[in-house]
């Protein structure tokens, strides 16, 4: 084992059983096994069973930040609990050296009938602080958890974001040389996730060693070092995390025109026929043009444009404006045109995301058009704080539009 590896994964496996009593028969012939001496058939598949991780290999130095991202159901968080020791392998050896503190499932050692001053205490105490180091932090802990006067409330009545936040604070505060964090967080409400953010960047600075489950690319941008892309339990290892977001994105996204979601297109008095951006990969900071050609019969005056750009992989919305927002009169004119929405200087790094259009007639008593158009940003670019992302608004004269009505 390399000497600055905290973490050493070597040909991990781990399988389930698709049915419950069959899972419990194959669990009783291996203890049967085992007690007479004889070894158990766990390191292969029997009917019904399956490999959730499948000769998975890797080592985290002290200090790294490592990113596992994959589809739902890929094995990423059996893994990370294989790490915690919550599985054991099929086959293969895990090592871990020091403090693990760990944030997978919301409320994970607490006791729904103590309260959240009791489950403090409990939950410490199981991640390895001692009772005297969990006083010395208790007032800190119940601060960055801001769960106001409930910490004297049994926490069978919190919230999942309220489990959240007491489970996240418990484990930052234990000091832990190792922080395994799945995406849990994305329970949490905004100002909670910057708050653990910042946190996990204290963290890393000073040396802790990371792994990080999410579908925000954005975040595994911002934080790893090296990136693990697993699909049907097989790991696929990146040196660039550029690379494994592209690999990931390519996961639901083969091209521009698959995953364009229609919701509405016109009616009998207008159409719209050709929908493209101006590419489907874009370098962070550059300008997305959103073309809409149209045709209609009569003139839609000072009509409304809501524009939203979000994540493709979770409920993350980066921006949302209206025209009304920038001081724009949209007005669409009879006959064919074009209608350009620019999205200038979009600050987005390594994300797969979604960019959506809905136009409303005047007084949003019409719906006109719907469409959400896949995109992708592939590199990083820091932000200087002074550009800001603006949208403009331009309608063509007339156009050629293959469409009648």
């Amino acid at each position: 084992m390399n000497d600055e590896a905290v973490i050493q994964v070597e040909h991990v496996s781990k399988k389930f059983c698709k049915n419950l009593k069959t899972s419990m028969r194959y669990g009783i012939e291996d203890i049967g096994r085992n007690a007479i001496g004889m070894p158990s058939r766990s390191g292969k598949l029997r009917k019904e069973e399956f490999w959730a991780v499948d000769d998975v290999s890797f080592e985290v130095e002290r200090g790294e930040t490592l990113g596992l991202i994959g589809p739902n159901g890929a094995g990423k968080t059996t893994l990370l609990k294989m790490l915690n020791g919550i599985f054991w392998p099929d086959k293969g050896k895990i090592t871990v050296k020091g403090r693990m503190g760990v944030l997978i499932d919301v409320g994970a050692g607490f006791h729904p009938m103590l309260t959240g001053r009791e489950n403090i205490y409990v939950n410490a105490a199981i991640l390895g602080m001692s009772k005297r180091e969990t006083e010395e932090k208790f007032d800190s802990i119940v601060e960055f958890a801001d769960i106001g006067n409930f910490i004297d409330t049994a926490v069978k009545h919190y919230s999942s974001g309220m489990f959240v936040r007491l489970g996240f604070a418990v484990a930052v505060h234990c000091e832990p040389d190792i922080l395994l964090v799945d995406e849990i967080l994305a329970v949490g409400d905004e100002g909670f996730q910057h708050k653990c953010w910042n946190k996990i960047g204290e963290l890393k600075k000073n040396g802790t060693t990371a792994i990080l489950v999410s579908h925000n690319m954005h975040l595994i941008s911002t934080f790893t070092n090296r990136v693990i892309l697993i699909n049907d339990g097989m790991a696929h290892h990146f040196g660039s995390v550029g690379d494994a977001v592209h690999a990931y994105s390519k996961l639901f996204i083969s091209g521009q025109e698959q995953g364009l979601e229609i919701i509405a297109s016109g009616n009998e008095r207008i159409q719209f026929c050709d929908v493209r951006t101006n590419k489907g990969i874009f370098c962070p900071g550059e300008t997305v043009h959103l073309s809409l050609k149209y045709v209609t019969s009569q003139e839609y005056r000072d009509v409304e444009v809501d524009l939203m750009i979000y994540s493709s992989n979770e409920p993350t919305t980066y921006f949302q404006a209206t025209n009304r927002a920038f001081n724009e009169t949209i007005n669409l004119h009879k006959g064919s045109h074009e209608l350009v929405i620019a999205v200038q200087d979009v600050p987005l790094n390594n994300a797969v995301a979604r960019v959506q259009v809905v136009i409303w007639s005047y007084g949003r008593t019409e719906l006109l058009f719907w469409y959400r158009i896949p995109v992708e940003f592939r590199g990083i670019k820091l932000s200087t704080g002074k550009n800001f992302l603006k949208v403009t608004y331009s309608t063509s004269s007339q156009v050629s539009v293959k469409a009648a009505l």
